[in-house]
């Protein structure tokens, strides 16, 4: 005998499955702080390399201007200048990493939950039908 109710449950729960195979299961394999740090740590090395290629980038556009003066004083100021926008670039680049990543994170263990419910109310649906089942063959 079918039971609506059950089937519309695993209709959802297999929706939810699909939907967030990339967004949820993957993130709740790592503990919050993990997986901020992992994309932290990630998100560093890509903003030094891009802070990398765009001062190689600089250099090679400024070469003749910089071989040309060649002070020891304009050198230390370019450096202390590029020193200090690159540490306030990396630290707002950081802080929004952090957020976007927390929120993916609280998002994802809010489904997950969500999902990990439905999941013990279908599991109820059938501890039921089971015991409804095994009531009936004792009585016959």
């Amino acid at each position: 005998m079918l039971n609506e109710e059950k089937i519309r449950l695993m209709t959802e729960i297999a929706m939810f499955e699909k939907k967030a195979q990339k967004d949820v299961f993957p993130i709740n394999r790592y503990f919050k702080g993990d997986y901020i740090s992992i994309h932290l740590i990630r998100s560093f090395a890509v903003y030094t390399l891009t802070c990398m290629i765009c001062l190689a980038l600089w250099i090679l556009y400024r070469s003749e201007e910089l071989l040309n003066t060649m002070e020891i004083r304009i050198f230390t100021a370019y450096a202390k200048n590029i020193t200090v926008y690159y540490a306030a670039g990396l630290f707002f680049y950081l802080a929004v990493t952090w957020l976007v990543y927390f929120r993916r994170y609280t998002a994802a263990s809010k489904n997950m939950k969500i999902y990990q419910a439905k999941l013990r109310r279908l599991e109820k649906k059938y501890e039921a039908s089971a015991s409804r089942e095994s009531e009936g063959e004792q009585r016959r």
